[in-house]
C-alpha cells in the first residue's frame, strides 16, 4: 500500500533539507517526499554510501546529494555542516532519522549489555543533539528553520525492541520540547512518533509477530514509510505554527 502525499510539488521550492539515516526505509521515504515537494535534499548516511548515492540520484528535481553524516562523530558532523553551507548556502529542514536498536527481551537485563546501551543512547539521543548543535546557525539563518526528530510510540508505551531503546525515544521527545523552547522563534522543533513501520527490515521479521502487532493496532495494520514521510512533510509545509509537539503516526496503538 502506498500513500502519496497530497501536498503540491512547489510547497518546499527553494528549501534545502538534510535527512540523517536517509538510506534506510523511513529516511528514504522522507527524502522522496521532501524532494517531491520541491526541496533540495541531502541524503545523510553512515555506512550505506552506495544506497544513499543511488537514492539521491533517483530523487525528482536537481541538486540532491548524498553526504556522510555519522551522527556520533562530532568532528565529522562539523565538517558536514561546513560542506552543506559551502555547497548549498543554507539549511531549512533537518530530519534526525538515524537510529539504532537490537531486540532484547525487557526482562533480559543481562542481555542488555553496556555496549548496546551506550550505542543506542549515542546514536538515538546524542546524535540529534550533535546535529542540531552543528546546524543551528544555518537553520536560524533561514528565518524559518525546522528540526524534525523521528521518535517512536515506544517513548510512551515503554514497549519496544529493548528497554534502552524505549528510554532513548522518551529522551528524544523531551529533547524536542526543550529545543523547541530554546531555539524559538527562529527554529521550530517537532517529533514525529510512529508505531511499528512496515519497512523492508520489518517485512523480514517473523510474519506471525508482525501480524500480532497489526492486530493490536485499532486500524489493524502497520504504518507505511510514506505515512511517516507525509507527517514530516505536513510539519514542514502546513503545520507552520507547530513546535514542541509530538505527532503520533501509530494507528491508535496506545489505545489498546
Amino acid at each position: 500500500m502506498t500513500h502519496p502525499s497530497p501536498i503540491g510539488a512547489k510547497a518546499l521550492q527553494g528549501k534545502v533539507a538534510l535527512v540523517t539515516g536517509g538510506a534506510g526505509g523511513i529516511g528514504a521515504a522522507i527524502a522522496r517526499a521532501l524532494a517531491a515537494a520541491g526541496a533540495t535534499v541531502v541524503v545523510g548516511y553512515n555506512a550505506s554510501a552506495a544506497a544513499a548515492e543511488a537514492l539521491a540520484a533517483s530523487l525528482p528535481g536537481a541538486g540532491h546529494r548524498a553526504l556522510a553524516a555519522p551522527v556520533t562523530d562530532t568532528a565529522a558532523i562539523g565538517r558536514l555542516a561546513a560542506e552543506v553551507e559551502s555547497g548549498f548556502g543554507r539549511l531549512d529542514i533537518l530530519v534526525n532519522c538515524a537510529g539504532t536498536t537490537r531486540f532484547v527481551a525487557h526482562g533480559d537485563l543481562d542481555g542488555l549489555d553496556d555496549e548496546l546501551i551506550d550505542r543506542v543512547l549515542a546514536v538515538n539521543v546524542r546524535g540529534p543533539i550533535a546535529m542540531v548543535r552543528a546546524f543551528r546557525k544555518l537553520l536560524a539563518q533561514s528565518g524559518d528553520g525546522l528540526v524534525v526528530n523521528i521518535s517512536s510510540i515506544a517513548a510512551v508505551t515503554a514497549m519496544g525492541s529493548n528497554i534502552a531503546y524505549c528510554a532513548s525515544k522518551a529522551a528524544v521527545d523531551n529533547l524536542t520540547k526543550s529545543l523547541a523552547r530554546a531555539l524559538a522563534p527562529q527554529i521550530r522543533v517537532v517529533s514525529v512518533s510512529p508505531g511499528l513501520v512496515d519497512t523492508e527490515f520489518v517485512k523480514g521479521l517473523d510474519p506471525q509477530w508482525r501480524d500480532r502487532q497489526a492486530a493490536n493496532t485499532p486500524l489493524a495494520r502497520l504504518s507505511a514509510p510514506d505515512e511517516v514521510a507525509n507527517a514530516v512533510l505536513a510539519v514542514a509545509s502546513l503545520l507552520t505554527f507547530t513546535t514542541g509537539s509530538i505527532i503520533p503516526i501509530d494507528g491508535g496503538r496506545p489505545l489498546l
